[in-house]
């Protein structure tokens, strides 16, 4: 039986998502419930629509020439890819016989016993860190971070690469303590290249507003450039 998935959209020229240019899969459902939340229209695992790996493949063949040129190739992210990791392991697989370098954009929630062909064909995990205490993890992202933390070191000890994303928001994550604490655990693993600091903006707001639903960080201001800068100096390792 061809496995199905099911997509959001696609961003045809990502430049945010791994090196070079990206074709970029934005997969349906998430099981977190993050408070800034962006992308909250793609939390809805029924949401979406189905395609098979071959036909997400030609959608990524269209702009085969760009993404080889760059030295770029196909991410996927969401919502939350691992909720689809069969389907995503299929595309990856397709990706890499056409020699196309491929990456996860994920939170890291999810079981490692499901992930082991998923990660054979993975040449990137962008690792987005929400917090490292759990239970500021959890009144963020409505989960504890157990599991992600279990991801994280399991994919450093497959010896794939990893750049962390981490989102600074004003009163949540920018507190030093907790930034020196996540420092020391990304210092735990061995394959990270590259951290980002992301600072929190209210641009996905609408979304909120569009399905009905009350955004809880409103009147939540921007870091300044000066909070961003910190961040970074603290979480450079």
């Amino acid at each position: 039986m061809t496995i199905k998935g099911r997509i959001h959209s696609f961003e045809s020229f990502g430049t945010l998502d791994g090196p070079g240019i990206r074709f970029v899969v934005f997969m349906q459902g998430c099981p977190l419930r993050c408070l800034y939340c962006h992308n909250r229209d793609m939390w809805d695992s029924k949401g979406g629509k189905e395609y098979t790996a071959s036909e997400v493949i030609d959608e990524m063949k269209k702009y085969i020439n760009y993404i080889k040129f760059s030295n770029g190739g196909i991410t996927v992210t969401g919502g939350e890819p691992l909720m689809q990791a069969e389907f995503v392991s299929e595309v990856f697989k397709l990706a890499k016989e056409m020699n196309v370098h491929t990456a996860i954009d994920t939170s890291g929630f999810a079981d490692i016993d499901k992930l082991g062909s998923l990660l054979k064909s993975t040449d990137l995990v962008l690792l987005d860190i929400k917090h490292v205490d759990e239970e500021k993890h959890k009144k963020i992202a409505g989960v504890e971070n157990d599991k992600i933390k279990k991801f994280a070191t399991f994919v450093s000890d497959q010896g794939i690469p990893i750049w962390i994303r981490y989102v600074l928001v004003p009163g949540l994550t920018d507190d030093e303590n907790d930034l020196i604490k996540t420092r020391e655990f990304i210092q735990e693993l061995k394959t990270v290249q590259n951290i980002e600091v992301l600072p929190y903006h209210s641009m996905g707001v609408y979304k909120w507003e569009k399905l009905g639903r009350k955004y809880q960080l409103e009147g939540t201001k921007e870091p300044s450039s000066l909070d961003i800068k910190k961040a970074k100096e603290i979480l450079k390792i």
